[in-house]
């Protein structure tokens, strides 16, 4: 099922599956410019998942909660399930998920996730909110994975676009080993405003940063001016994607949540980014992304 957001700037599409944004795209540009990626099964079959209950990978794809082993895939399974309507009006789309006999043989909480998406004017507001209707403590990550197309109009090529600070930052990547992480890093920037795009920067995997001091980020074209500013203030990591040379796509990933490290414990309760949530406790959380 898809529903839809509109104003007279924007409209917005979203899939029941996974709660997954398939579209945004700004009416009023380029004869209706779209900003999110087709998910071309041809070169990454999605277009913005949301990564629950955890974000990244774990060491064999598995964990240990008191004393049992769980199978776990990457980014955790959320995306490919099914969410009910909890409430749509003109601007605003809410979805749940709550825990059932499949999630549980996986992963063994209750809970109840809602995802919420907000338009006003060209931006959308995506709300999480983790209810833990359990008996124990719930232990989750939760990440967003949205894909920007890029380039975004014709003529226009992957490298004349960049990522854009509101101040000069310094950035060190934390490096990926099969999808874990391996406790080395590498210098990305040093007091700069602005990372220009190549596909040789994600060629040892996504950018993993860590301890940032800014709230956005903007992926603008030099050519063409325009851009998508993703918002995400209070999150602790950020990661930056694209799926091999030649992908015409870019994705900004704010994070609560992380990949395990390669010499991970493989107890849920150690995995680093791991939040707590008490019987009856809620954690909220959004980000932002406008369009230009």
């Amino acid at each position: 099922m898809t529903y839809t957001l509109e104003n007279e700037e924007c409209r917005v599409a979203v899939n029941s599956h996974g709660a997954e944004l398939s579209s945004f795209i700004r009416k009023d540009l380029d004869g209706g410019l779209e900003y999110i990626w087709s998910a071309d099964p041809a070169v990454w079959a999605r277009h913005a998942p949301v990564l629950f209950p955890i974000v990244g990978r774990l060491p064999q794809d598995q964990y240990t909660h008191q004393g049992q082993t769980y199978s776990l895939g990457q980014h955790g399974f959320a995306r490919d399930r099914e969410f009910q309507l909890v409430r749509q009006t003109a601007a605003e789309l809410v979805l749940e998920l709550r825990d059932d006999e499949l999630t549980r043989a996986v992963f063994p909480f209750g809970f109840r996730l809602l995802i919420s998406y907000r338009l006003a004017g060209h931006q959308l507001t995506i709300g999480w909110e983790v209810q833990n209707t359990g008996a124990e403590e719930l232990l989750f990550s939760i990440g967003a994975h949205p894909a920007f197309r890029c380039p975004l109009l014709p003529g226009e090529t992957f490298e004349d676009y960049l990522f854009e600070f509101d101040h000069p930052v310094s950035l060190e990547r934390h490096l990926l080993e099969g999808g874990l992480l391996t406790g080395r890093t590498e210098p990305v920037l040093r007091e700069q405003t602005a990372l220009p795009l190549t596909y040789e920067l994600f060629a040892q995997d996504a950018l993993v940063f860590k301890h940032f001091d800014f709230t956005h980020i903007t992926l603008r074209s030099r050519r063409s001016g325009r851009s998508v500013r993703v918002r995400f203030d209070g999150f602790p990591y950020l990661g930056l994607w694209t799926k091999g040379s030649g992908a015409p796509f870019v994705c900004i990933e704010p994070w609560h949540g992380i990949a395990s490290a390669v010499s991970g414990s493989g107890e849920l309760a150690d995995k680093e980014g791991i939040l707590t949530l008490r019987p009856s406790g809620q954690f909220i959380s959004s980000y932002s992304v406008t369009v230009a």
